[in-house]
């Protein structure tokens, strides 16, 4: 299941309440940035809201609400608030275990590794280590 959330803010400026509301797809867009979307200039975007106006800065002066979470991100949403830095690393760490999966099926006839929680470490460290040492 892919992850997706509601953000919605709203808000007064001169007299008009604006209720600016998008779902996003966290997992397009971790995949394509590596990190969650700056949220206030994305809803302004999609609400043709020019982000050097003043009504982008009283916009962006209130915070944004959070619900609808899906996936993996379901588990990050409580009350209405999104921990976006746990859920990041959680993507992550999701996304180097569907590449360690296959490896360890194929080396250790592991079929899951989810039942190995010190050999799924080592190799997410290993995976890591790896990483590190690029140039």
């Amino acid at each position: 299941m892919t992850s997706h959330i509601d953000v919605g803010i709203e808000f007064s400026f001169k007299g008009e309440t604006h209720t600016l509301s998008a779902t996003i797809d966290l997992d397009a867009a971790m995949a394509n940035n590596g990190t969650l979307p700056d949220l206030h200039p994305l809803l302004a975007r999609l609400n043709n809201i020019d982000t050097y106006s003043y009504l982008y800065e009283v916009m962006e002066s209130h915070e944004i609400g959070f619900s609808n979470a899906t996936g993996l991100a379901a588990e990050y949403l409580r009350d209405g608030v999104f921990d976006g830095d746990t859920f990041v690393r959680r993507w992550q760490e999701e996304r180097q275990l569907a590449q360690l999966r296959p490896i360890a099926r194929q080396h250790l006839n592991i079929d899951n590794l989810d039942h190995h929680p010190a050999l799924q470490q080592a190799l997410l460290e290993a995976y890591a280590a790896g990483r590190k040492s690029r140039p």
